[in-house]
């Protein structure tokens, strides 16, 4: 681990090529892929023909790159069931690993080591449109995880991301197994800006820099889709505004249709000369190649970055929160934050008859209402006596995040209703609230889940004794938490938000 991130303070680090691309370049039978039923998986060459990844990663080594990906991208439970071999998904996962780390062994020295990264694709299904739940992707990326580990990835890059639900998800999975197993391996998380200037559902890279920015991740930045002309507006807003080393990994061009095959434009000395730009001008730590890209390609943009050391940066913290569209900073220019509570069953009567009605769109078209008077953040609150308050967050928040673009603010006495939110949100929420009306655990819980979801909170001055009638009181409260939250908890303190009450 410290081998590699001292590395990446160093020079440029190179990544692979495309896996996909080079094995469809060995013109490889239906029989290679182990019959009709798997023919589209590449993981499962793994077990039928292994000489083929085999080659892929040797190819690219010999060009000289630094970092091998494994042949893992859709080796999870969820996508191997297609094929009806989710039962495989750890020992696949620990293949792809083994193999890779033993090519990579033969190219490495002590002055040049190679190091292997576990690949996490998206799936093929997600979780922001219900596809499957946070739950399932979370447990299914342990395991992944797991698997990965055990083969001796030296680190794990979930890659291709379009949902940020998703990213969460896994990385909720990673963090789990570190905690399991007391391992710890860098981990970098890439999204995938489409065209259009965004990720698939519609999220701006502001959103989602904010979005992982409470994560202890090591790399942040963007792969696949398009070519490296395209992204060059995103790469710069990452390289001036994260605070994480930024990864670029473009396609070789966005592909043409040609006779049904694509066929990708960028040749290696363009790849290289822009790449070697983001590096040089723009502080890019890594660099390397997806869909579409070749050993030549990998060649040219090692001899294009070797021995540099990229740009340093140096990046302004915003403190925010964000929607799965849009950024929204706490610290407003020309305003105070707005948060907007009609959609909160304790001060709303309109919304508590929209709840017992369980009429969902209308509840939406509250929402929405409260978003077009200009509400920074929605308060979304569901205590209702009688109602089944987890149930109720799970039907409102898996509506809300899709349907209204800013941030939420999941607000419940009960923390089991701020999960159910949580498990809704690809964006950063805030929760409201903690206090130590019951004592210190609850209050731990719900910094807990802040920091396992990525999320804000909103510290109340109650203690056991009551809420506090005087300020000198209110202080002592507020002093207490802060120092419990961010000493002891490690939770930031520009996530925490201090509510004096009446």
């Amino acid at each position: 681990m410290a081998d590699f991130l001292k590395t990446l303070n160093e020079r440029v680090v190179v990544f692979d090529g495309a896996m996909g691309t080079n094995l469809h370049a060995q013109d490889l039978s239906v029989d290679d892929f182990g019959g009709p039923q798997f023919e589209g998986c590449p993981e499962y060459l793994l077990v039928t023909k292994p000489e083929a990844v085999e080659r892929v990663h040797a190819d690219f080594l010999a060009a000289g790159c630094d970092v091998i990906e494994t042949d893992s991208f859709g080796a999870t439970a969820i996508v191997l069931a297609e094929y009806q071999i989710a039962h495989m998904a750890y020992e696949l996962n620990v293949r792809a690993a083994q193999l890779a780390r033993r090519v990579a062994a033969d190219f490495s020295t002590r002055e040049r080591p190679r190091w292997v990264a576990g690949s996490m694709g998206p799936g093929t299904k997600l979780p922001t449109l219900g596809q499957v739940s946070f739950l399932e992707a979370r447990d299914a990326y342990g395991e992944q995880a797991r698997g990965l580990l055990d083969g001796g990835a030296d680190l794990l890059i979930v890659e291709t991301c379009q949902d940020m639900l998703q990213v969460k998800a896994a990385l909720a999975g990673i963090f789990r197994e570190f905690a399991a197993s007391r391992r710890r391996v860098p981990i970098i998380a890439q999204v995938t800006i489409e065209q259009q200037g965004t990720m698939l559902l519609g999220t701006e890279i502001a959103a989602a820099l904010t979005a992982v920015e409470p994560f202890p991740i090591d790399v942040f930045g963007m792969n696949c889709a398009t070519g490296p002309k395209q992204m060059a507006e995103n790469v710069r807003f990452l390289c001036q505004n994260s605070r994480f080393p930024v990864s670029v990994i473009p396609n070789a061009g966005i592909p043409d249709n040609v006779g049904g095959h694509a066929v990708f434009r960028e040749t290696p000395e363009s790849l290289a000369a822009d790449l070697s730009h983001f590096a040089r001008d723009l502080g890019v730590s890594i660099v390397g190649g997806c869909c579409g890209t070749t050993p030549a390609h990998i060649k040219a943009v090692v001899e294009a970055v070797g021995g540099l050391t990229p740009l340093r940066r140096e990046a302004p913290h915003v403190p925010a929160c964000s929607s799965l569209y849009v950024q929204q900073p706490y610290r407003q220019d020309t305003s105070f934050l707005i948060v907007g509570e009609r959609v909160n069953a304790s001060g709303s009567k309109r919304m508590r008859d929209l709840l017992k009605e369980e009429d969902w769109d209308g509840l939406v078209s509250l929402a929405r209402e409260q978003e077009r008077e200009g509400a920074h953040v929605l308060d979304v609150n569901v205590d209702y006596v009688g109602r089944d308050g987890v149930r109720d967050m799970h039907e409102l928040a898996s509506r809300l995040v899709t349907n209204v673009r800013v941030p939420l603010m999941l607000d419940s006495t009960e923390w089991e209703k701020m999960e159910a939110g949580l498990q809704h949100s690809g964006g950063k929420c805030i929760l409201n609230s903690t206090n130590y009306e019951d004592g210190e655990p609850r209050f731990r819980k719900v910094i807990g889940l802040a920091k396992e979801y990525g999320a804000g909170v909103v510290v109340g001055t109650i203690d056991e004794e009551g809420m506090a009638r005087e300020a000198g009181k209110k202080f002592e409260i507020a002093r207490r938490a802060y120092e419990q939250a961010t000493g002891e908890l490690g939770f930031p303190a520009s996530d925490i938000f201090f509510d004096p009450l009446a």
